[in-house]
């Protein structure tokens, strides 16, 4: 089962962290702690290398905007909410990032765009911490998102030493707790009937503006990772977004072009059965065979069906699909750990010859020592090896290798 670590961040390196580790569906925590500051976030890379990471950020430094922008254009309204909220900005627009969310369900107002307002300089400084620790973080949400989400009510926690308040379903806001009562009666002072107040900690509030409901007291964290689950925002979107990592098994291209031969290959072999079995049709199909061979061997010129089974048999002999130890796929197979494990050195091309059953490769690398030990690895598994001209090109060096099984 896929678990989460969370992570609630200040925004000051002396501020105290808070981690949490759930497993999705479960509502219990895994484990929790506080880390002293920043400094202290290697503690977690462990951690973090077979979990999702889901960083809450303090909401002080994040103000929420929704707002009516003339357009259709999704691109063009994106594009003018910063403008048309020049005025109300503490900084200059080019110094602020503005992450966009989708109309919230249920919303009655007229307005078209929904937007979080930070500083670059604040989420850069974050992602730096996360990169130092070797942590990879794919998505960041205001803490006070997090809370539980109820009508006409104002829903609030404590949490070291500030109180977040969730007001509507976008908008919310973070007060110390040393000023929390003076915040209340200012934002409160016109309003007619006290406020209806959701408190999940106990905290002190004047009961001439409020109505309180106290719910059960649980731990604070596990309480916004909940909420976390039921926000689909994410700040880290546009510059920001992570894009997902490829493993190199999948990229490395010797294994794209054997899945691909392949592929190809059982296609040709699907098109013969469908032949014997659907005479209605052969004449169709036999044009199909034929295409679809010429793809997988261009060099082919002339194409017999009387004979393509025994051509497709012979060239997946040709390819190591028999029990051959000294095909292309089964030398593939062999080769591609090495690869894996000299990562300085390059392949540039790739010929394989049937008839000798050696596959020659050319190579690039920046130095002489990767092709030393890419030839070490070789050996290694069972193959011989013989190492072509290295030649010094400026900052990288080319070279050769021929390659054959023992067998």
């Amino acid at each position: 089962m896929r678990e989460n670590l969370y992570i609630r961040i200040g925004s000051q390196d002396s501020d105290p962290i808070q981690w949490l580790i759930t497993a999705e569906g479960e509502t219990d925590e895994i484990a929790s702690g506080e880390l002293a500051n920043k400094d202290r976030l290697s503690e977690l890379t462990e951690k973090a290398k077979s979990r999702t990471v889901k960083v809450i950020i303090n909401g002080a430094d994040v103000r929420l905007h929704s707002l009516t922008v003339p357009g259709k254009s999704e691109r063009a309204i994106k594009a003018a909410a910063p403008y048309m909220l020049e005025d109300d900005l503490a900084d200059d627009v080019e110094k602020l990032f503005f992450a966009f969310a989708s109309k919230p369900k249920n919303h009655l107002g007229d307005e078209n765009c929904f937007c979080a307002v930070i500083a670059h300089q604040q989420i850069d400084i974050w992602l730096t911490w996360f990169n130092d620790a070797d942590i990879i973080v794919k998505a960041m949400l205001p803490d006070f998102l997090a809370l539980p989400l109820i009508e006409d009510n104002w829903t609030t926690l404590a949490i070291n030493q500030q109180i977040l308040i969730r007001s509507e379903v976008w908008q919310g806001f973070v007060v110390n707790d040393t000023i929390s009562e003076l915040v209340f009666k200012q934002l409160l002072t016109d309003q007619e009937e006290p406020q209806q107040l959701t408190t999940y900690s106990p905290i002190e509030v004047d009961e001439d503006l409020f109505t309180i409901a106290a719910m059960p007291e649980e731990l604070p964290l596990l309480l916004l990772a909940k909420g976390y689950e039921t926000q689909p925002f994410n700040l880290l979107q546009g510059e920001y977004l992570v894009k997902e990592q490829r493993s190199p098994e999948i990229t490395n291209w010797l294994w794209v072009a054997g899945v691909a031969v392949i592929a190809l290959l059982l296609n040709l072999t699907g098109k013969v059965v469908e032949l014997n079995q659907l005479n209605s049709k052969y004449e169709q199909v036999s044009e199909n065979i034929k295409t679809d061979y010429k793809k997988a061997f261009p060099q082919t010129k002339r194409v017999r069906l009387t004979t393509v089974r025994r051509q497709i048999n012979s060239k997946l002999a040709e390819f190591g699909a028999a029990t051959t130890d000294s095909g292309l796929l089964a030398m593939l197979e062999k080769v591609q750990p090495a690869f894996a494990q000299v990562p300085k050195l390059k392949p540039e091309s790739l010929r394989f010859d049937a008839k000798r059953k050696e596959l020659r490769l050319a190579v690039t690398a920046s130095d002489y020592q990767s092709f030393e030990q890419f030839k070490q690895l070789l050996e290694q598994a069972a193959l011989t090896v013989e190492t072509g001209a290295q030649n010094n090109q400026g900052d990288v060096v080319t070279g050769s290798f021929n390659i054959r099984s023992k067998s």
